[in-house]
């Protein structure tokens, strides 16, 4: 993983409903700040500010294009927050596979007790 990615401001970034829903339309490909104000009933400062935070994460990137600024994901704050969550659905899928390991074995000492 990067050593300067932050992950906590990644996180805390994703706190906010409405940062997680302006990921969301990125999903789908770049937009504006208006485009992006546009399902939220807040001002497009208001949406800057979300913008900034979703920079400053490594989340989010701008373009210029004349006038405009278009935002969209940024690929690598994508990837090390997956590759962190990846760490950890690894050590989880080793845990379930220990648990299944140990359920067999009680089933077939179950299986061999005489009734």
């Amino acid at each position: 993983m990067s050593s300067t990615f932050n992950l906590d401001a990644s996180f805390a970034a994703l706190a906010d409903p409405t940062r997680r829903a302006i990921l969301a339309r990125l999903a789908s490909g770049e937009a504006t700040v208006t485009e992006l104000a546009t399902p939220f009933e807040m001002t497009q400062p208001a949406i800057s500010q979300h913008l900034k935070v979703l920079e400053d994460a490594g989340l989010i990137v701008q373009r210029i294009d004349g006038t405009k600024r278009p935002r969209r994901l940024a690929k690598a704050g994508i990837e090390v927050m997956d590759q962190w969550l990846r760490m950890l659905r690894k050590a989880l899928e080793k845990n379930y596979d220990r648990l299944d390991g140990v359920l067999a074995e009680m089933q077939l000492n179950n299986e061999r007790k005489p009734r």
